[in-house]
């Protein structure tokens, strides 16, 4: 595939594009076609409404997909449903790696600690790979690598350090190149025939899973990974994602970051119960080793790892691959900083880097060009799964706010026409209604918030009298970083890899 390609580069505008035609037709539309931006805002708003309700309502049934799986032993129903066709309990292994860069152990240590805490599962089973970064620095490294040799050396089945080179041609550096590098060192050590038969394992029989540092799992998370992966009769051509929480430092985390963090949680939810099944996996989640190889590993080139390599086994495996749900919460650390202004700033890049994402548009409407025995629609559908999300993500807000009132304020004549007239009122009645969901939301997180975040009358207090700044803090932390990233993209401008800051008493810690 020809990314300097004039199509592709095209293809690379779309996001840029859509967004700005969306954010200016208000303005010069309300000029020349009123009526088309007033009937243009209204169809947007219903869509607004459908898609509040639909999260609110796929919130709360996995809410309650959330309490039975944590409530259930995944040993206990594997050995119930066992049938001839699964894998056996005892022959699956997990392979985890955890990318790494300049992080203090303390904070690596969630990642570790969260997997020696694995129950109904033999952690013999767990393979860790600690993936460092060469530039990080050879103290650095070796001074990680002593602290978490030193710990846990015998507490799961292998534990492995790599170190990823630096300024290898062709590469960005990130997580992406990172975990790549660790993946094909954990390949080789330990699959095929020329390894010892000590530690040789099955490639069949592995999963592996991407996470990083500040990855707190569920304590059953592995036990169902085994579970559904042994039962999957797909299970080479599945991604398994479990819904990510801030909840680890929520409170601890500026009011703004705490707003988007609460909508982000709980949509999550929604967004892996997708009726149409066209969701990615994202930031932490697992496959099973024979995908992710099978697809080459992880692209060197770009940023956005977690849905590109969904993409890559896609097309690789032409049109096949899925992505299931596993409801126990993985909890993670929301962006922090040294202060509070940094900590914005953390969280601004952090969203900048993931609405670089939007590269994967032009990746997949070329991948598709060059897949035709996959089915049109199938294709189709992945590629308006990923316009739609960036669509929305740079331009929503614009919409929601100017678009509803543009029209009537720079054209009073069309304010004196019945559609005119009625567009700030039924815009204002559909917004309304929109905070029903968004209340069923906020009800949602607080109540999957850990016990120690829930503590605290003033913490109630200061976390419900946070949302008069909804409006400043999606404004500023979600939809300008996703403009400036789109923009970029369609501006040519390439965009380098930015780890983000977490934990205001670490603040060398990243994701």
């Amino acid at each position: 595939m020809n990314k300097n390609s004039k199509r592709y580069r095209f293809y690379e505008m779309i996001p840029g594009l859509f967004a700005w035609f969306v954010i200016l037709f208000p303005i010069w539309g309300s000029f020349v076609v009123p009526k088309a931006v007033a009937y243009f805002v209204f169809a947007f708003l219903v869509y607004w409404l459908f898609q509040s309700f639909k999260a609110a309502i796929l919130a709360l049934m996995g809410y309650r997909k959330i309490k039975s799986a944590t409530a259930t032993n995944w040993l206990s129903r594997f050995n119930d449903d066992f049938r001839a066709d699964w894998l056996k309990y005892r022959d699956i292994n997990h392979v985890i790696i955890i990318s790494s860069y300049k992080e203090p152990p303390q904070v690596i240590e969630m990642a570790f600690s969260s997997l020696a805490a694995q129950i109904d599962i033999d952690l013999q089973k767990i393979h860790v790979v600690l993936a460092q970064e060469e530039r990080a620095g050879a103290e650095n490294n070796q001074a990680t690598i002593d602290y978490f040799q030193n710990k846990y050396a015998h507490t799961f089945g292998s534990l492995t350090f790599t170190e990823h080179p630096a300024n290898i041609p062709g590469e960005i550096a990130g997580k992406h190149t990172n975990e790549a590098w660790a993946a094909r060192y954990f390949e080789k050590h330990f699959f095929g025939p020329k390894v010892p038969a000590s530690r040789r394992l099955k490639i069949e029989h592995c999963t592996l899973t991407s996470c990083d540092v500040d990855t707190i799992f569920n304590p059953k998370y592995f036990s169902a990974l085994t579970y559904y992966f042994a039962s999957s009769p797909d299970r080479y051509l599945k991604f398994w994602q479990s819904p990510i929480f801030w909840h680890h430092n929520i409170n601890s985390v500026p009011a703004p970051i705490r707003i988007i963090g609460t909508m982000g949680n709980v949509i999550h939810i929604a967004n892996i119960q997708e009726p149409d099944g066209l969701f990615f996996n994202y930031s932490c989640y697992s496959s099973s080793y024979k995908l992710i190889k099978s697809a080459g590993y992880w692209d060197p080139d770009m940023i956005p790892e977690d849905w590109h390599i969904f993409l890559q086994t896609f097309f690789s495996s032409g049109g096949r691959t899925s992505v299931s749900p596993i409801f126990l919460p993985t909890v993670v650390d929301a962006p922090d900083g040294k202060n509070y202004f940094s900590a914005l700033k953390n969280r601004y890049d952090q969203c900048v880097r993931h609405a670089w994402g939007a590269t994967d548009i032009p990746y997949a409407i070329e991948q598709a060009r060059l897949h035709p025995e996959i089915p049109l629609l199938s294709r189709l559908l992945r590629i308006y799964k990923l316009i739609q999300t960036h669509f929305i993500w740079s331009s929503n807000w614009f919409i929601l706010t100017l678009g509803t009132s543009l029209p009537v304020i720079l054209n009073p004549k069309f304010f004196n026409t019945a559609l005119g007239y009625n567009l700030p009122r039924v815009s204002n009645l559909i917004l309304t209604l929109c905070l029903i969901p968004l209340f069923v939301l906020i009800v949602l997180d607080w109540k999957l918030r850990p016990k120690d975040q829930q503590k605290g009358t003033w913490n109630f207090i200061k976390n419900m009298l946070q949302w008069p700044l909804m409006p400043v803090a999606t404004l500023a932390l979600s939809v300008l970083p996703g403009l400036y990233s789109h923009t970029r993209l369609l501006l040519g401008k390439r965009l380098e890899y930015k780890t983000t800051a977490k934990g205001a008493s670490t603040p060398n810690s990243v994701k």
